[in-house]
């Protein structure tokens, strides 16, 4: 552990962040998952929630409405979400989690919260709450507080 100590605290924390990417995209692929996108789970969290337009997606995720409707569409063709008409205004497109969608949100936020039960048996509790505590901080605690990363939490 020393030897990590020499290096770059940026390229530590890129590190360790590719390395839950590869546990989390092998872990959905184990259950069937093998075609996700790098954005799919943002997608997936925040319709979680509930249904949205496309234009509260773009909000939600901070891209263009142009981005939120390709990531829509490629999420539509592969079957994790659709679109359907509002029920109160049949003008206004929903997009909806499929069943698939909501099977892949469960398996990501298992995976999440495995991961998380892991780092407490090995470190212990007061390690994992100081660096939880530490990453909002850097994160900013305003910004980890805003509606934003509503649909983020558990």
């Amino acid at each position: 552990m020393t030897a990590s100590r020499n290096l770059d605290f940026g390229i530590l924390l890129l590190l360790a962040d590719q390395e839950f990417v590869r546990g989390l995209r092998a872990a959905t692929a184990e259950q069937g998952f093998t075609d996700q996108g790098k954005s799919d789970g943002f997608v997936l969290r925040t319709l979680g929630d509930g249904p949205a337009t496309i234009s509260a997606m773009a909000e939600r995720l901070e891209i263009t409405k142009q981005g939120a409707s390709q990531l829509a569409d490629d999420m539509e063709r592969r079957g994790y979400v659709e679109r359907r008409p509002d029920p109160s205004d049949a003008r206004v497109r929903l997009l909806y989690l499929t069943g698939r969608g909501e099977a892949a949100l469960k398996t990501a936020r298992k995976y999440h919260q495995a991961y998380e039960r892991k780092l407490r048996t090995r470190f212990g509790d007061q390690a994992i709450d100081s660096m939880r505590d530490v990453l909002t901080a850097m994160a900013g605690e305003a910004e980890v507080i805003t509606p934003h990363f509503k649909s983020l939490m558990f």
